[in-house]
């Protein structure tokens, strides 16, 4: 894949990231693209405390939006940019959507679940794998959410 589209598009998901934070929410937004004709399909960025909602994160609203919009639950061969790897919930939704894509910025030692923690697609219970591009604008993530937490500690 190009460079500069991933790029270009993780721009978009930091976009919905910012306005987490803006929101007061932890700054985590995503996009989801159709790679055939680059639209844009849905976007989303973390609400749970808004919903009150604790599955309400940004690839999991996305993938909603998404699977509303098209009619189905499926959504295969689509792409998801995403500006902190996902959790374990987000990658199980990832999966059982059958995205084809996964692209994501910032790594998560503490709680991603992709290329940290449990590695969800590598276990042998996962039964569908998307492609998965790391540290895609992995600074400018972790930077907005390093940002955001400080300032709610004071130290900001």
């Amino acid at each position: 894949m190009d460079d500069s589209r991933d790029h270009t598009l993780m721009g978009m998901a930091l976009a919905e990231a910012q306005a987490a934070a803006d929101a007061g929410e932890a700054p985590v937004g995503a996009v989801l693209v159709d790679p055939a004709t680059d639209e844009i399909i849905a976007w989303g960025s973390n609400a749970p405390i808004k919903g009150c909602d604790p599955t309400a994160h940004a690839e999991i609203l996305a993938l909603r939006a998404g699977a509303e919009k098209l009619g189905n639950y499926r959504l295969t061969g689509l792409e998801l940019f995403v500006t902190l790897e996902p959790c374990a919930m987000c990658a199980g939704a990832i999966s059982h959507a059958r995205i084809g894509r996964l692209v994501y910025g910032a790594g998560d030692p503490k709680g991603g679940a992709v290329d940290h923690g449990p590695r969800f697609f590598q276990q042998p219970t996962c039964h569908w794998r998307p492609e998965v591009v790391s540290g895609v604008r992995a600074e400018e993530a972790g930077d907005i959410l390093r940002g955001f937490f400080r300032a709610r500690r004071g130290k900001g």
